[in-house]
């Protein structure tokens, strides 16, 4: 069995989604079993975060990590691109308290590692993925996040808006054994997907205090007339970025469990539920 880090630093600078701030984030080459790791560089003793769900420390509209009092946020695309590129141990610095939202989506996270390429490290088998044996269910009405037992870790998700533009969406995604072919398979089909807003919750979100830093370039806009600032990637982009914040919360538990994740109008909130869930029964 053997690990991956990444070969060489990363370095990209954003502004927060949330937070409108800007920020510096450097990804950089981490010890075999160190695992997925922020560190508040702007803070006195620059603090550690873990990228475990024992961190959560909040789930609206994003994932937030903390320890004390200090915290980061919307972690879950950059944790979703270090999984999905094959990246198990990396020190992720930041100079703020927010993950920069580029361009919504993974993508530039996914091509920068891509670029750079991977480091092998050996462990031992002991320390081989978990197998999900039982079905483990997460709902609330009709919104649901499940692992069922499968030989391959596969995601697939539905979602169901008001909106016909939007409507209701399904996609499913295989999480390869072999990182060369899952790298390209996330870099092509789930790293593009943007994050995604509806036109009417704007308002109410921004004097809520949240996404001072969204805008047409960071964010797919949907009205009851269409989206505001197309094209998009793939027809059923919006389901597409539901699997990427799932790969990245999910992340959290370590080693994704083998299972098929399955979620309907799930939320960040749900993601981490299972996440938990799948920790609490020893996996």
């Amino acid at each position: 069995m053997q690990q991956h880090t990444i070969a060489a630093s990363i370095a990209q600078t954003g502004v927060g989604l949330h937070s409108g701030v800007n920020t510096q984030v450097r990804i950089l080459p981490a010890e075999v079993g160190s695992g997925r790791y922020f560190v508040r560089v702007d803070l006195p003793n620059s603090p550690i975060i873990p990228a475990q769900v024992a961190a959560v420390s909040q789930t609206v509209l994003s994932t937030q990590l903390g320890k004390g009092e200090v915290s980061v946020r919307t972690v879950e695309h950059l944790l979703a691109a270090l999984v999905g590129m094959g990246v198990d141990n990396a020190r992720i610095e930041i100079d703020g308290p927010e993950l920069p939202l580029l361009d919504g989506s993974a993508r530039v996270w996914a091509e920068s590692i891509a670029t750079i390429g991977l480091l092998s490290q050996p462990v031992n088998d002991s320390e081989l993925s978990p197998v999900i044996k039982e079905p483990i269910w997460i709902y609330e009405g009709d919104t649901f996040v499940a692992a069922i037992p499968s030989p391959e870790t596969r995601f697939s998700y539905g979602i169901d808006f008001d909106l016909p533009t939007i409507g209701n969406q399904w996609h499913s995604w295989s999480l390869s054994a072999d990182v060369g072919n899952s790298s390209t398979s996330f870099a092509s089909e789930i790293a593009p997907a943007r994050t995604f807003g509806l036109l009417h919750q704007i308002e109410h979100l921004q004097k809520s205090g949240l996404i001072k830093g969204g805008s047409l370039e960071n964010a797919l806009v949907c009205g009851p007339d269409g989206w505001l600032n197309p094209p998009l990637r793939f027809a059923n982009e919006p389901v597409r970025h539901k699997i990427l914040d799932l790969v990245g919360d999910l992340s959290l538990v370590g080693n994704i469990p083998s299972a098929h994740f399955l979620a309907y109008k799930a939320s960040h909130n749900l993601h981490i539920q299972l996440a938990q869930r799948i920790l609490d029964l020893g996996l």
